[in-house]
């Protein structure tokens, strides 16, 4: 019989349309603005009595809270306010109340039901031109990205001039350059040959000071900027590595200007994580341990990370620094301790193995580089009130996480042990694994992101979505009379079809995404009109109803399917070559082509199947 399904289409579609109510339901549930407070370090944990502090703080600041909870599996705590506008405030008053051992961020805390939850069913992501989202700009400090360089320059000289036995006295670096002393004038310029032939980055200044001939090696203006251009591009593809590493949706990673880098990541939940994780420095520093009687001239003292044992002297010269990491994985030693198994560059690999062939015995100490927030409050007049305003600064931090013997001779692959857990593992083995920053790197500046265009822009993207779904349904109904209210019931199903797979796959909707939905509708219409069209062709050719309608469906399905396929690949294209905005366009259309295909063809045909099929209808309304 013609214009009949088979009782599994009708149940597919049902069980379809059911799916897609239910995964499309979270987009109901707006978020409440919340503040996020972690551990500045994985062993520090937040607890119940942290949270009722900062309850308190809050309140007593005149901020209504609506929850306060601890997050699963020590990720830290979670208040929820009742007013989006209190956050940055809020945000104040919990840093000032914990201090600089904890991270404080700003957050979306989800609403969505449990039982939605339970079964992966959550709100889409909004991009940052609509809401979802937060931006910081970080500061990379090239001041010690050049200190940096300069002391490996450094032990790499001491190095070359011991091992040519020429005498020289170690001096405090100034102005930017490293500074050497020697005995008489012969001595200087043998060291002064020496250098200019294994090193051309130089400037080589001669100069005396008492009685001793100092010669200065500064850095010559094409490597200063060298190293500025390298710090910048280092620092910016690590920060790349690290957001991959964190799984955000659509990031923006760019350069401004000389020294900073813009970060905007749409749709991230877990905004301390990323916070602690994108401004850690998490460097490393190889140096041997300090002989017995060594000069405190060439020695430095560090204390260990982890505490209770006595502070240990080490050289001041490095061996390498993490930059020469390649890769670095967590797992656990021997006796099921956390480690860090290390994998160098070639460069790296073959200083290591310098180093350690000649110093068998001897001990080698990893010292871990962190950069810490330290904040003052300093009282200042702000619109004519006192208040106190935060000042933060930061200071650099250095423990030795290792120190043990040296067996034998190290190469390009090593072992890093005494870290305190395995939270600790993993994180200093992703931070080693995205890549070691160049330099420090400081938030400049951090906010949550509402439209960039304007704070209407969410109001009038969905309005003009609702605008475009009536006017094309009373454009159709007009045309194609109750077909026409066939087609616009199955233009509604389309919209939460596409709302719920978004949901499902975890794409990020951007005001460019909310112009693909409004063209979606277009082309979900317009298959409809290709098949009402035809029916009426045959209708008017002296077709009988029943096969009218049967000819309609089957004849149009080729050409709808070809204007749809050719579409898909523009949307394709457009994704893969297209960033930002044109990305979110491309996602919309390219998912609207497979919703609109299903609901146009089998969505549509299931109506009018139950509606005139195995009928004697001699009339059609269309």
């Amino acid at each position: 019989m013609l214009n009949k399904y088979p009782l599994w289409k009708y149940v597919l579609i049902l069980a379809v349309l059911a799916i897609g109510l239910i995964y499309s339901a979270p987009n109901l549930y707006p978020d409440d603005p919340a503040i996020q407070v972690s551990g500045a370090s994985t062993a520090l944990q937040v607890t119940e009595s942290d949270l009722e502090r900062v309850s308190k703080a809050l309140a007593d600041a005149g901020i209504q809270v609506k929850a306060a909870t601890l997050a699963e599996k020590g990720k830290g705590g979670l208040v929820r306010l009742v007013k989006k506008d209190d956050q940055l405030p809020a945000k104040d008053v919990v840093r000032k109340a914990l201090g600089d051992d904890y991270v404080v961020a700003l957050n979306l805390a989800p609403t969505t039901p449990d039982w939605l939850r339970n079964i992966a069913a959550h709100p889409m992501k909004l991009g940052l031109d609509l809401s979802g989202g937060v931006h910081f700009l970080l500061e990379v400090d090239m001041d010690k990205a050049m200190d940096a360089r300069l002391k490996v320059y450094e032990g790499e000289v001491k190095s070359l001039l011991r091992k040519e036995r020429v005498r020289y006295r170690s001096l405090p670096q100034q102005d930017g350059g490293i500074q050497l002393g020697f005995s008489d004038d012969a001595t200087r310029e043998q060291a002064r040959a020496l250098i200019r032939k294994n090193f051309n980055d130089f400037e080589l200044i001669p100069s005396q000071r008492n009685e001793l001939q100092v010669l200065k090696l500064a850095l010559t203006p094409a490597k200063i900027a060298e190293i500025r251009e390298y710090s910048i591009k280092q620092n910016l593809t690590t920060v790349r590595n690290r957001v991959n590493e964190l799984g955000v949706a659509e990031p923006l990673v760019q350069r401004q200007g000389a020294n900073r880098i813009v970060v905007e990541l749409p749709g991230v939940q877990d905004t301390a994580e990323a916070k602690r994780i994108l401004g850690k420095t998490a460097n490393l520093e190889f140096r041997l341990g300090a002989e017995p009687g060594a000069s405190k001239a060439t020695t430095e003292s560090f204390e260990f990370r982890e505490g209770g044992r006595p502070p240990a002297a080490v050289e001041r010269g490095l061996i390498i620094t993490g930059d020469q990491v390649t890769d670095a994985q967590a797992s656990f030693d021997e006796q099921g301790r956390p480690q860090v198994n290390i994998r160098l560059d070639g460069h790296g690999g073959e200083l290591m193995s310098r180093a350690t062939r000649s110093n068998v015995g001897r001990s080698m100490a990893v010292i871990f580089i962190e950069q810490k927030p330290v904040t003052r409050y300093e009282k200042k007049v702000v619109d004519g009130v006192e208040k106190d305003v935060a000042v933060q600064t930061f200071s650099e931090e250095k423990r030795i996480i290792s120190l043990a013997t040296i067996q034998s001779p190290l190469g390009s692959q090593f072992r890093i042990t005494g870290l305190t857990g395995q939270g600790e593992s993993s994180e200093l083995a992703l931070l080693l694994r995205a890549g070691g920053l160049a330099a420090p790197m400081y938030f400049a500046e951090e906010r949550t992101i509402g439209p960039s265009l304007g704070a209407d822009n969410i109001t009038k993207g969905i309005d003009a979505s609702l605008w475009g779904m009536l006017f094309v349904s009373l454009f159709i109904m007009a045309i194609y009379r109750f077909f026409g209210l066939i087609a616009t019931v199955a233009l509604t199903v389309n919209m939460v079809l596409l709302l719920a797979l978004m949901s499902l796959l975890g794409a990020t909707l951007t005001l460019p995404g909310i112009a693909g939905i409004v063209l979606t509708m277009g082309m979900a219409v317009d298959a409809n009109v290709l098949i009402f069209s035809r029916i009426r062709e045959e209708i008017a050719a002296g077709m009988s109803v029943q096969r009218a309608i049967h000819e309609g469906f089957d004849r149009a399905y080729t050409a709808i399917l070809d204007a749809n396929l050719t579409t898909l690949l523009v949307g394709g294209i457009l994704f893969a070559m297209g960033t930002g905005p044109v990305k979110g366009f491309a996602v919309t259309m390219s998912l609207g082509i497979f919703t609109s295909m299903f609901t146009a063809i089998m969505v549509t045909r299931a109506m009018v199947n139950l509606i005139f099929g195995g009928r004697d209808f001699k009339k059609l309304w269309i």
